[in-house]
């Protein structure tokens, strides 16, 4: 591509990103009244469903990340992104008008199909990024993620004033808006210089990291980013939860707080971590990241007071170097018709944390609020201070070459 139409369609991928993101935010404020609405049960049963539903939803991603990944290497990132997007605008409605738990996860099923596409963007911005840039660039992914939610959840929590389903309809109109974007603006990148065969082997996690296994320090920063991402999930798997039993609050209060998160995502990830890198390297951007979350989640294990807790939020973003910094270390280690394959690995591997975490999280949150032991809704963030403790021993059993 030339700089002018690479620029164009980094922006393009960027807003695709920024708008998907504002479709999945829209519904997180309304989920724990949601299924209590459906199913009804406490707010611990309402927890213990969400973290089911989360679960279904990665189990998608972390079968159908390489497959994916795979086809965009074969057939080209377009076609993936824009079939993705209109499945995601139906499962929304569908979503929208629901009214058994059995029909919100059959939604949650498909839907997670549909997010494993994550891969073919990340691939995406491989393919149109130098290798010294990789790192800064997916940074800028994470950016637009952190945009994204301060629009949605933000907008969420004020329809959910509405009912419990107009977020849905929203979200399936961003979706579908974003189809017709995508179909207008997006170019391809996949070339037949790096365009690679398609092959049911390697197009499933087994074979996708066996494949992967074969490169440098892979192995060692897949399992850095799993148990890293395993920990960084209690926000999306707890936060409503949290939020409401640690200091009552509404879900328009819930979805304030995430637009909060989201403007520190937004401004770490898209203009913060170059200065780290810059100054610190990836290794030290790392170390420096995982340290950080281990402060954030102490704190937020601890507070009991909602303005503080309200105040410290934009803070706990500063930690967020972790996972760009990792995704350019590994993208930097792949070849060039490898770049879908890696990030559907990497989408995975994420997918992996994403079953397991909410279940652990959401479970502990219950023994915490409704079980027998003492009451602590922070529970969970103690968990993931103690898996940083785990993530920094991961890092450092070998020093990766120098960045």
């Amino acid at each position: 591509m030339q700089p002018k139409s690479t620029r164009s369609a980094f922006v393009f991928i960027l807003i695709t990103l920024m708008l998907d993101a504002m479709g999945i935010g829209l519904i997180l404020p309304v989920m724990p009244d949601l299924i209590s609405e459906i199913n009804g049960g406490s707010i611990g049963n309402a927890a213990v469903w969400g973290g089911i539903l989360a679960t279904v939803f990665a189990v998608m991603q972390f079968i159908f990340g390489p497959i994916i990944g795979s086809l965009s290497d074969r057939f080209g990132r377009r076609p993936v992104l824009l079939t993705s997007l209109a499945v995601m605008a139906v499962d929304y409605l569908v979503m929208a008008v629901a009214g058994t738990i059995w029909l919100l996860f059959l939604t949650r099923v498909i839907g997670g199909i549909t997010a494993a596409t994550y891969g073919t963007a990340t691939a995406f911005i491989a393919d149109i990024s130098a290798p010294e840039k990789k790192a800064a660039n997916f940074g800028l992914v994470g950016a637009a993620f952190g945009i994204g939610f301060v629009f949605g959840p933000a907008i969420g929590g004020l329809l959910a004033e509405f009912g419990t389903r107009a977020p849905f309809y929203a979200a399936a109109g961003l979706a579908g808006a974003n189809l017709v974007f995508g179909y207008l603006v997006l170019p391809e990148t996949v070339t037949d210089r790096i365009r690679r065969p398609f092959s049911l082997r390697r197009a499933n996690p087994i074979g996708a990291f066996r494949k992967l296994s074969e490169l440098p320090e892979v192995t060692r920063l897949l399992l850095l980013f799993f148990v890293y991402e395993f920990a960084f999930i209690v926000y999306p798997s707890i936060w409503a939860f949290y939020t409401k039993a640690q200091f009552g609050w509404s879900p328009s209060m819930t979805g304030l707080s995430l637009a909060l998160f989201g403007i520190g995502i937004a401004i770490v990830q898209g203009g913060l971590i170059r200065i780290a890198l810059r100054h610190l390297g990836e290794r030290g951007t790392i170390i420096y990241g995982i340290l950080f979350n281990l402060m954030a989640f102490i704190v937020l294990a601890s507070v009991t007071n909602g303005w503080v807790a309200l105040a410290f939020i934009p803070f706990t973003a500063l930690g967020a170097v972790v996972t760009p910094a990792l995704q350019g270390r590994m993208s930097k280690l792949a070849a060039d018709d490898q770049q879908g394959e890696l990030q559907g690995m990497i989408s995975s591997a994420k997918a992996v944390a994403t079953i397991f975490a909410p279940l652990v999280m959401t479970q502990t949150f219950w023994a915490f609020t409704s079980g027998p032991g003492p009451y602590a809704p922070g529970a969970p963030f103690a968990l993931s201070a103690a898996l940083m403790l785990v993530c920094l021993g991961v890092f450092l059993t070998r020093r990766p070459v120098a960045a």
